[in-house]
């Protein structure tokens, strides 16, 4: 077989090291890593935080700061080595021939400039061409990332747009000079699913259209079976394994790429059938790697004497497939399975959701409204929510921002009131009791877990004190003693040690940080539990325990959980039912085997073809929304989905609301579309026949 020539690839990293100097002296972020892409291959990038992948992307940049360099190995780029370009070759290639796009697109646009000043300074700086010429390129380029209107949106300033357009807009900065190498490291984290499909197939379709090469970092294994040929996992700043996306997710040889797939929701999988296995320990820090191999400290086949004698070596185990252990040969990994449980029936209701709107009144002061005297407007946030959750049982809400998801968490927490319709919990009606008018009963008896635990947790107190006031506060325990014993055996239900009790929140992880959030909601033994995205922002491996978290304490105290999320993987896994919602109302409710399976509501069905699955075999039916979510100051008067539906059917989805149609066990669809039609829509997953 005949091997590529330097001059086939872009990209070229050779034995890399990067360090950064501090006080403390030399710290090795990245000891050693290897890397060759071919022009217009992608090439995903995957592993926890700490590993070193955006590391590895800003030497690519060579964009370390003033104390990060490489101190060892090339970076060969179009087969130059960029440690021996100046400043200016530097700037000229930035952006043009490599570009980048954040995680954060906010972080990467000037909210002082409207986005055409933004856009039209790449092509203006980099190829010197007139602002007509820009301008004229620029529009033409947001329209090959699907921006609607984009003349309009030229004009507008960075807050003017959503953050999927945001992303849209870095993406057409980053593609302008038409770059042989494109970075992009977690460029979908914070979007929602339809929206992130989106992003994704722009991105595939892009990479097409120009040729470009792709890097793609991530720790969404979902997402890097859809656009990558081939993955590299990487892990403490060494690559440990490399392959087709084929080898790596189905030949898998590395311990550490086990553990990443043990800690994904997988396809029909639910907490009743498979337990999720978070990787234990974290990520050693680069100035404390231990001896040998650096997963070895978490790595349940570590062997004294084998796996700590010198770094093993990145050996080649099939053509193309890398894996840097020991004990490949030996290892024969069986997935962890739950034990044996049978789903339970329904408890008593905890809540019922009964007609429940929540509308908010805006005074349109203009000429024309006053005129027609209608100054009066109404965000129709939620309309008619109808719902029950029993006692032990996980009710999800699902659907994309906007949807009012955290509207209904704010009327059910008192945070807001509702305008119409009931909310009964525990027998009684706390629609319209704002928070400070309900008792301490009813305030222990309704909890809340947020997304960002940084913002719930008061750095200046320390954790015992966070989980000691609840408990003291709702009467669970008052004296001092019992309320430090009542906060270790809270620490305990959490897997904390109880010496974290005399920490402050700024000495924790992220997921330890959401560990407490969970042990404070659960410390006063509520009836129900809000989980408002509470694993999001997550590593697959901290994701995994808090899901494991949540399950098991809520088996502990029979609590109700109300689980919030765009992410129907996890909803599948930890759910009994499911509630979708579109534009203030409910599209379609039931449990959740069956929110996965023909008949779907159409929003649903395009929910479910955007879910990423980590997974070759799967062959996924994709179906794009196209167009924005319509104004919930003026929602169409039909069916809300209309606008948007890939199924729409006539006058009737404008003109009409659509019935709730009952697909039996408490299945219902709001939708004209006759249910034995939907029944007959293919399903949105499938095996492939030639799968393993």
């Amino acid at each position: 077989m005949a091997h590529a020539s330097s001059d086939d690839y872009v990209l070229e990293i050779e034995n890399v090291g990067i360090s950064y100097f501090t006080r403390l002296g030399e710290i090795p972020a990245v000891p050693d890593f290897s890397l060759k892409l071919k022009r217009g291959e992608s090439y995903g990038l995957v592993g926890e935080s700490g590993c070193g992948k955006t590391t590895v992307a800003m030497a690519i940049m060579n964009y370390l700061g003033l104390n990060g360099g490489i101190v060892k190995g090339r970076i060969r780029f179009e087969g130059r080595d960029m440690a021996t370009m100046s400043d200016e070759e530097l700037r000229a290639v930035r952006g043009s021939r490599i570009s980048m796009v954040y995680q954060e697109p906010m972080s990467a646009l000037n909210p002082s400039l409207t986005i055409g000043t933004q856009i039209k300074e790449v092509l203006v700086v980099h190829e010197g061409v007139s602002d007509a010429e820009a301008a004229e390129r620029s529009i033409e380029m947001l329209r090959d990332v699907n921006m609607p209107d984009p003349e309009r949106v030229m004009t507008r300033y960075p807050h003017q747009i959503s953050g999927g357009q945001q992303q849209r807009v870095v993406i057409a900065m980053a593609m302008l000079s038409n770059p042989s190498l494109l970075l992009l490291d977690e460029p979908t984290t914070a979007l929602d699913v339809t929206v992130e499909a989106t992003v994704i197939d722009l991105i595939v379709q892009l990479r097409e259209k120009f040729n470009t090469t792709l890097l793609y970092i991530s720790h969404n294994l979902g997402l890097i079976v859809k656009v990558c040929d081939r993955v590299g996992v990487m892990y403490s700043g060494s690559m440990v394994e490399e392959g087709t996306i084929r080898q790596v997710f189905k030949e898998t040889r590395h311990p550490y790429t086990f553990g990443l797939f043990d800690c994904i929701p997988t396809l029909g999988a639910d907490k009743h059938s498979r337990k999720l296995q978070p990787i234990p320990g974290q990520v050693s820090l680069p100035h404390e790697r231990p001896s040998g191999c650096s997963f070895g400290p978490r790595c349940n086949y570590f062997t004294q004497g084998v796996c700590d004698v010198g770094e093993p070596p990145l050996e080649t185990v099939a053509d193309s497939h890398h894996v840097r252990c020991r004990r490949i040969d030996e290892i024969r990994h069986v997935p962890s399975a739950a034990e044996s449980e049978v789903a339970g029936g329904y408890g008593d209701p905890v809540l019922d959701v009964v007609n429940m709107s929540k509308f908010y009144e805006i005074n349109d002061v203009s000429l024309a409204s006053l005129v027609k005297g209608q100054s009066r407007h109404y965000v129709k946030a939620n309309e008619k929510i109808s719902f029950s959750a029993q006692r032990g049982r996980t009710v999800a809400i699902v659907g994309e921002s906007g949807c009012g998801k955290s509207t209904f968490a704010k009327v059910l927490t008192g945070l807001e009131t509702a305008t119409e319709g009931e909310i009964m919990f525990e027998g009684r009606n706390i629609a319209v009791i704002p928070v400070h008018k309900r008792n301490q009963d009813l305030i222990r008896a309704m909890q809340m877990v947020f997304q960002n635990p940084d913002g719930t947790l008061n750095p200046s107190h320390s954790v015992g004190h966070c989980i000691g006031r609840v408990i003291k506060k709702f009467g669970i325990r008052t004296d001092s003693e019992g309320i430090r014993e009542q906060v270790g055996e809270m620490l305990d239900v959490v897997r904390l040690p109880k010496a974290f009790s005399t920490r402050k929140p700024r000495q924790l992880s992220g997921g330890q940080k959401q560990r407490i959030a969970v042990a404070r909601a659960f410390a006063g033994n509520p009836s129900m539990v809000i989980a408002d995205e509470p694993v999001s922002a997550l590593d697959v491996s901290v994701q995994a325990a808090v899901i494991n978290l949540l399950n098991d304490v809520q088996k502990r105290y029979n609590t109700t959980l109300l689980f919030i999320s765009h992410d129907l993987s996890v909803v599948r896994f930890l759910s009994d039912e499911i509630v979708v919602m579109y534009l203030g109302e409910i599209m379609e409710a039931g449990s959740s085997e069956r929110i996965f399976m023909p008949p779907y509501h159409p929003y649903t069905e395009a929910l479910l073809s955007a879910v990423p699955i980590p997974d070759p075999d799967i062959i996924q039916k994709r179906i794009r929304l196209e167009g924005e979510m319509p104004s919930a100051l003026d929602p169409p008067e039909g069916c809300r989905f209309a606008s948007r539906c890939p199924r729409y059917i006539g006058r009737i989805c404008n003109d009409e609301v659509p019935p709730d149609r009952d697909a039996g066990n408490g299945h219902t669809i709001k939708c004209h579309i006759p249910l034995h039609e939907l029944s007959e829509v293919e399903p949105i997953f499938n095996t492939r026949d030639d799968a393993v």
